[in-house]
């Protein structure tokens, strides 16, 4: 039993340290190739590097000869059809609930005339559709195809948080702590891109402190939601589809901003006060979490 523990020691530590390094270093692509964030050619390499801690886990499992049982991939859908019901439709009344919260703090910030959508319907020349329909016709795919749209690169980092990492943590500590400390792990894993401007831009009071701590605690929130779900179901597929819909809709409330507003608070779920109801659900899953047992 010792042995077993000291083995999945050392394969947790270099899953760590080979999924850091290797995300790194093609985030670092972005300076060294004198690219600028945002751009094309970097967008490319950020989708690219989503798909490093699944490699890793593979990579992991090659170096210490683990073997590949208990990937975490079967979706487990026997008996748990309203479990996948709501994770399908769940996250995206969510992120709906988030931007509600951070214009009801923020009333002046709204803005009812949609000018950032007129924008969009203008620029398109789309003959017939107006503002409004078009902010509709977004929630609608949003909510039907955002579990699924980008499930590729999103099972690509959740095959190794909530399919490799959180498993390995629960081996030595209790599930409260195991789901805390994958979600920090993760949080860290985007330190240089938080930097570069990713979620929060560059120009922000205490840059880039406060983002990278921002962007920790919006991990370990919705680490712990979808870390909850993995152990639940056995399966990091439903992580990977809530993952999914929070990249298709995180964006949606900054279509509804007037004037300037600050990234760190909101209103995409990443700030601080667009983040509260994703927090709060956080919290409830978190107590609810027994130290080896969910639900």
């Amino acid at each position: 039993m010792q042995q077993e523990k000291l083995e999945t020691k050392k394969r947790l530590i270099l899953f760590i340290v080979l999924t850091i390094v290797i995300t790194w270093s093609i985030f670092m692509l972005i300076p060294i190739c004198g690219l600028t964030y945002g751009s094309g050619y970097s967008v490319i390499i950020l989708a690219s590097a989503m798909f490093v801690p699944a490699l890793c886990n593979l990579l992991t499992r090659l170096i210490t000869k683990e073997g590949f049982k208990n990937m975490y991939l079967r979706p487990q859908f026997k008996g748990h059809v309203k479990d996948y019901l709501l994770v399908y439709f769940g996250p995206a009344i969510l992120l709906l609930l988030s931007g509600t919260v951070y214009f009801m703090i923020f009333p002046n910030s709204f803005d009812p005339e949609l000018t950032t959508l007129k924008g969009l319907v203008a620029s398109g020349g789309n003959q017939g559709l107006n503002a409004s329909n078009l902010l509709m016709i977004q929630v609608l795919i949003f909510i039907v195809i955002g579990p699924i749209v980008n499930i590729i690169p999103t099972l690509g980092e959740e095959l190794g948080w909530r399919g490799y990492l959180l498993p390995k943590m629960r081996v030595f500590l209790s599930d409260r702590a195991s789901l805390m400390i994958t979600g920090l792990i993760w949080g860290i894993w985007h330190l240089p891109i938080i930097v570069m401007g990713h979620n929060y831009g560059t120009d922000y009071w205490g840059y880039p402190f406060l983002g990278i701590l921002a962007m920790i605690i919006f991990c370990i929130s919705l680490g712990v939601i979808e870390g909850y779900v993995s152990i639940k179901l056995q399966s990091a597929i439903p992580a990977a589809m809530i993952h999914s819909t929070v990249n298709a809709g995180a964006a949606l409330p900054i279509y509804l901003l007037k004037g300037s507003y600050n990234t760190l608070l909101g209103p995409a779920v990443t700030g601080l006060i667009g983040g509260l109801p994703l927090i709060i659900i956080a919290v409830i899953l978190f107590f609810k979490t027994d130290r080896k047992n969910v639900g």
